[in-house]
Parts: structure tokens; C-alpha cells; sequence
């Protein structure tokens, strides 16, 4: 676990008012579905070393799509919100980062390719977790302490758990794509209306620690999204110099 992050978790728990135990409670089914598998030797060939991307689905996905369709062969990780717009133009990303709640449809479709999923257990998806018997390619992770099979590589949105991923495997280089932590919800995110509060909310969280991270990461840290304290905000056509 990254040194600093039990005391970030505990601040989300009394923020949100969320629940250890049930967070706890969720890991533990997760960690008695998932088989031992060789995935997390698969994430560090992919990462370690190289450049990698970062996909979300914030209001600025639509304009990164076009780009990302032009770099086939770079390391792509995605928030599972993103999953299904990315799919449907043919981006198939190397790792999915989800709690599940994204589109259903759209996991069962990734979920037949070599692509690896990093599935978070929390307290709100224990319904969900039987999802994870029809995933092959898959590691767990949690936000409390980890054990077994269960991981904990540190953050707390898909998107920036992706970017806490990629820092953690020791990426030479992390650009964000559809990142935007603003006061906009992007619409590939399908969040209600009713949700909306507590969606900008976990958002700032994200954007937090996401900074915090920035301190500490070893990673070049890059964003073509809403800039970001910690993050060096290029424009799309400094890509191919960034990436060489």
C-alpha cells in the first residue's frame, strides 16, 4: 500500500460517510471469486517503462477519441465509463479500471479479449461482484488493507485509480485523456440527475488525489484534459513529440 494512503482513505470514509466494514466485507467476496492468475505480471510488462494513457469520461472524451484512434500501439488504460464510446470506434483498451458500474454490455463484450480488468471492491457493488466469474483476465483490488489476491495500488475514482495504476507499475510517462475533474459531468458517464452531487464531489476527491500523487509519483505526469496541479497540460499536436 503507498505510504500516506490509509490516512487519504480514512478522510473519504468520514467525508462520505462510507463504511470500512462493508468496503472490508466487499474484498473479502471478490478475493473468493477472482482466481490467482498471472494478470499482474501481464500489467507491469505493459506499463513499466513505457508511456501510458489514461482515459476517462469526462466532456472532453469526445474530442480525445479522434487522437486515440491514431495511436493503436500505445498503452491505453481505461475508466469503465469510457468503455463502451471507446469500443464503438474501435479502441480497445490493454486494462479496464471499474467497480462495475459502467455499462454491462459493453464489459461482456472487453471481457472476451486479452484485455485485463482491474475490478475495485467497495462497500456499494457486492451485488455486482458475480460479474467477475465470467472475467478471465482480471486482478482485484481494494481501498482498505490488502490481502491475498486482493490489491490496493491506492485511489478512489476508476479514472484516477487508473493513473494511481500506472504510477504504481512505474510508467516512464502518464498522459490523461477525458480527465477533466470540473464542475461538468461528461455524458459517456451516465450518471442521474439525482447523483449529480455526489458524482462532482467524488470527482474533487479524484482531482485531489491526483495531486497528491503528483508529489510522489516517479512518472512524467501529462494531461490533454482540464488542467491539473502536478500535471504538464499539453495540446493534442505535442503528442508525438511527448511520446517519442
Amino acid at each position: 500500500m503507498i505510504l500516506g494512503w490509509k490516512k487519504r482513505y480514512f478522510a473519504i470514509l468520514k467525508e462520505l460517510n462510507y463504511s470500512e466494514k462493508k468496503d472490508k466485507e466487499s474484498a473479502l467476496i471478490l478475493d473468493s471469486i477472482i482466481k490467482k492468475t498471472d494478470s499482474n505480471k501481464k500489467i507491469r510488462k505493459l506499463i513499466q517503462g513505457n508511456t501510458v494513457f489514461v482515459i476517462g469520461s469526462g466532456p472532453s472524451l469526445s474530442f480525445a477519441i479522434p487522437k486515440l484512434k491514431k495511436f493503436k500501439k500505445s498503452i491505453k488504460i481505461a475508466a469503465d465509463s469510457s468503455l463502451k464510446p471507446l469500443i464503438d470506434n474501435g479502441i480497445i483498451p490493454d486494462i479496464i479500471v471499474t467497480d462495475l458500474d459502467g455499462n454491462e454490455d459493453a464489459i461482456r463484450k472487453i471481457s472476451k479479449t486479452k484485455s485485463i480488468f482491474v475490478i475495485h471492491a467497495h462497500g456499494d457493488n457486492i451485488e455486482k461482484l458475480q460479474m467477475v466469474e465470467k472475467i478471465k483476465n482480471c486482478i482485484g483490488t481494494t481501498q482498505t488493507k490488502p490481502f491475498s489476491k486482493i490489491k490496493n495500488f491506492g485511489g478512489f475514482t476508476d479514472g484516477d485509480r487508473g493513473v494511481f495504476l500506472a504510477s504504481y507499475f512505474n510508467a516512464k510517462k502518464i498522459i490523461l485523456f477525458g480527465m477533466d475533474f470540473g464542475n461538468q459531468i461528461g455524458k459517456f458517464s451516465n450518471t442521474k440527475r439525482s447523483d449529480r452531487k455526489i458524482k462532482l464531489k467524488k470527482l474533487e476527491i479524484g482531482r485531489e488525489l491526483l495531486i497528491w500523487l503528483s508529489t510522489i509519483s516517479k512518472s512524467e505526469l501529462f494531461t490533454t484534459s482540464k488542467p491539473i496541479e502536478g500535471f504538464k497540460k499539453i495540446p493534442y499536436k505535442d503528442l508525438d513529440n511527448i511520446i517519442t
